[in-house]
């Protein structure tokens, strides 16, 4: 499990750092100008110059991410829950919620700033809208592949619904909950990155229009190393959560593996 473990994290590293390597080669072998694409190198050292200015913007995407993240949570959460004891209510939510993934989130923004002005609340809103359909869905799906060899011993014995839902359909479903959390982490910084760009003072996406407008690319790339970083950050936290809250569901992965 150790070696397995090692190997996971292992891979990706030489992975990413062969490619980086690649890249630096590129840039110095075909001479390509720093405005078009910056090497490595030159993007480490201009985030080092700009940690000061970059800190304080990747603060308030990270705040403004984790509060729409929570909320979306939260929302998706309760949905799922409600859909899943309703049956003829998910029938006519649930094609509404697929819906509401297609509208863009470019045209939606202006609108939401329309409504709500320049503050938090439109940003809020725009990563709760990303981030709740991932745990709706995996949550709804996750109640749908409850054991009904299990579920039907539990009804013979005389379980009511809330003792069926709390200890064998909730249980079942949380591995399903967890890959919902890992997209909805992702697409959380990546929608308060949006959110910024169509009005904010202050965040990663802020600082993302600037250095584009001043034709700064190393600039640019180093926000988007910093988003890259959260993101993975965010991912990485709730995958030891999920191995803590569950750790029969690491035991099975682990064992389907080697088998």
């Amino acid at each position: 499990m150790r070696r397995l473990f090692s190997w996971n994290v292992a891979a990706p590293v030489l992975a990413i750092f062969i490619i980086l390597v690649i890249w630096q080669a590129a840039v110095s072998i075909f001479d390509i100008e720093a405005w078009m694409l910056p090497a490595p190198l030159q993007i480490i050292q201009e985030g080092i110059e700009i940690y000061p200015r970059l800190f304080s913007h990747s603060v308030s995407t990270i705040t403004i991410a984790l509060g729409g993240f929570a909320i979306g949570v939260s929302v998706g959460l309760i949905l799922a829950v409600l859909l899943h004891l309703m049956p003829r209510a998910r029938q006519a939510v649930y094609p509404l919620m697929v819906l509401s993934q297609n509208v863009p989130i470019i045209a939606l923004a202006p609108l939401l700033v329309l409504w709500f002005g320049f503050g938090a609340m439109p940003k809020i809103i725009i990563i709760t809208l990303v981030c709740f359909f991932p745990i709706a869905v995996s949550l709804i799906d996750g109640f749908r592949q409850t054991d009904p060899t299990l579920l039907n011993y539990m009804r013979m014995i005389g379980a009511n619904r809330r003792q069926i839902f709390f200890k064998l359909e909730w249980p079942s479903a949380l591995p399903y909950f967890f890959s919902g959390l890992k997209i909805s982490a992702t697409y959380s910084v990546m929608g308060a990155v949006i959110a910024e760009w169509l009005g904010a003072q202050e965040g990663l996406g802020v600082f993302m229009t600037v250095a584009s407008s001043a034709f700064r690319t190393d600039q640019v790339f180093v926000s988007i190393f910093v988003i890259m970083l959260i993101s993975l950050a965010l991912f990485g936290f709730i995958l030891l959560l999920e191995k803590w809250l569950i750790p029969w569901n690491a035991d099975e992965k682990g064992s389907g593996r080697n088998g």
